[in-house]
């Protein structure tokens, strides 16, 4: 059986950068795919903190498309959009029909797009939390 280590994982968000960077540019697709990936997050075992600020991320990706929150790269927000095109539309590593194992290389880039990105997605919060004030 195959597995996902964080080197492949990388790999697959480095692979995933053009495209992500292409649909950033397109309001009715990245709309599309935020919402495929609101869906899918309920599939996933929310365990540790990477797997359950999948909704952040989301978060910040909206707040960047409509420029509400633009103190983010490009970069960091093409890399989170590119796990986010592996965990809809990319054929699996891990097919996710086999229970519990199938999840594991989404999990793996997910949890790798949230540890490269840490600093950025911390701001993040901290902002939004300052929006509710």
């Amino acid at each position: 059986m195959a597995e996902l280590s964080f080197d492949k994982a990388k790999e697959v968000i480095d692979n995933g950068l053009g495209e992500a960077k292409k649909l950033l540019g397109d309001g009715g697709k990245m709309k599309e795919l935020l919402s495929q990936a609101e869906e899918k997050i309920k599939t996933l075992p929310l365990v540790g903190e990477d797997i359950t600020n999948i909704p952040v991320i989301i978060s910040m990706i909206k707040c960047y498309i409509t420029k509400e929150y633009t103190e983010v790269s490009v970069k960091v927000i093409a890399s989170v959009v590119s796990a986010l095109i592996y965990l809809i539309k990319r054929k699996d590593v891990i097919p996710d029909s086999i229970p519990v194992l199938g999840l594991v290389d989404d999990v793996a880039v997910i949890t790798l797009v949230m540890k490269l990105n840490k600093p950025e997605i911390d701001a993040f919060k901290a902002w939004r939390e300052t929006q509710k004030k």
